[in-house]
């Protein structure tokens, strides 16, 4: 019986990797929960799993939550909450399904306990990658990835030597405005972003999805789990999002992951990690499939995938200031506040100005991203379009 604190509960990946624990009830008992302010779904999965602990949002999300579950469990709140529930054991595994930088000190705290972590918080690793990784090897605390590109490129390393690899190729759907003219993209509308062509995700990654800054992010996250350089690490686009990822091997051999395109997939094969269990999952079909199409990105119309090459390259506080404004114009996006190509002028802007920030330990990358966050915020206040 494996022992999970899952944090981001409420959300997408959440609401999956509990679906995984129900499929599997034999093999996974949750021992703690950690969400933002949906009290109501999170009091249901109190009374469904049973945890020991759980953190929320803050002190008044705390109360309202007492209220529905009563004395049990402990209830605590804040980004401390999330990092006691993450460093407290028993446990076995963390699986972090919290959204941006909120997930950098959970993520922390779990590998400097020397716990294992599922990740699906990529922004943990895109601000702070060194130190996350460096103190994993040192506590020997194993960083699973959860995303479906990277637990594809975690799959097909499996039985290779770091030698025999030539490069990885991260797999991108293209997002809604694939074929969309580049004039017509300042015109479009959240509600139009936010229909993924092939996967169904939380509204924050379905738009970096729609931008590519989802692959720039993913490049990052790329080059700290697997201990390669950007320049060994490609994107292309793939629209019907079959192949997960490849690994391209030094004698020219290719290795790529298919399946069905339902997170529960890598969510699964993180949790049962060293293992292979049976999924409830439908079987995928490859006949079904009909066709495999491939092409490069268009990164003038999708500036934003250059622009995470652009911040891993420069190093430092660069990924950090670049995931920070990056939040910033995609939360004013959603709001209505900006438009969908202010997204990558407002990153490309915050990269030219911040990225020389200190960037030596969690706590300057972090202070890093609060001061390229508040100089988005402020641009996109004053109506400034660089």
């Amino acid at each position: 019986m494996k022992l999970l604190s899952i944090l981001g509960s409420t959300g997408s990946i959440g609401a999956s990797t509990l679906r995984v624990v129900e499929a599997h009830p034999d093999r996974f008992r949750v021992v703690a929960l950690g969400a933002g302010r949906n009290v109501d779904a999170l009091a249901e999965q109190v009374r469904r799993h049973r945890p020991e602990r759980v953190a929320v949002a803050d002190g008044a999300a705390a109360s309202r939550l007492r209220e529905r579950v009563g004395p049990a469990p402990e209830i605590l709140h804040g980004v401390d909450g999330l990092v006691a529930l993450a460093s407290a054991r028993p446990c076995d595994l963390v699986v972090n399904g919290l959204v941006g930088a909120l997930g950098v000190r959970p993520t922390f705290a779990a590998v400097d306990a020397g716990i294992p972590v599922a990740l699906a918080n990529k922004e943990a690793l895109v601000v702070a990658g060194a130190p996350i990784t460096a103190r994993a090897r040192e506590t020997g605390a194993a960083v699973l990835p959860v995303d479906s590109e990277h637990n594809a490129l975690h799959q097909c390393l499996r039985g290779e030597r770091p030698e025999e690899v030539r490069r990885l190729w991260l797999t991108a759907s293209g997002g809604p405005f694939r074929t969309l003219p580049r004039e017509r993209l300042a015109d479009v509308r959240p509600a139009e972003a936010l229909r993924h062509p092939t996967w169904t995700m939380g509204r924050k990654i379905t738009i970096d999805s729609a931008t590519l800054m989802n692959k720039g992010l993913e490049v990052i996250e790329a080059r700290w789990l697997f201990d390669v350089g950007p320049d060994r690490i490609r994107v292309v686009v793939h629209p019907q999002s079959v192949v997960h990822s490849m690994v391209e091997l030094v004698d020219g051999s290719f290795k790529a992951q298919l399946g069905v395109t339902d997170m529960r997939h890598p969510i699964q094969y993180a949790l049962t990690w060293p293992e292979r269990v049976a999924s409830p999952l439908p079987p995928f079909d490859p006949m079904a499939v009909g066709r495999l199409d491939f092409e490069s990105p268009d990164v003038v119309r999708f500036p934003c995938l250059e622009l995470g090459y652009r911040a891993i390259s420069a190093g430092g506080a660069a990924p950090a200031v670049l995931n920070a404004a990056n939040e910033v114009a995609v939360a004013a996006f959603l709001d209505g506040a900006a438009r969908f190509t202010d997204i990558p002028r407002v990153v490309e802007h915050a990269l030219e100005r911040w990225s020389g920030l200190p960037a030596e330990g969690v706590d300057a990358l972090l202070d890093a991203d609060r001061r390229a966050r508040a100089g988005a915020a402020r641009m996109l206040a004053e109506g400034v379009r660089p």
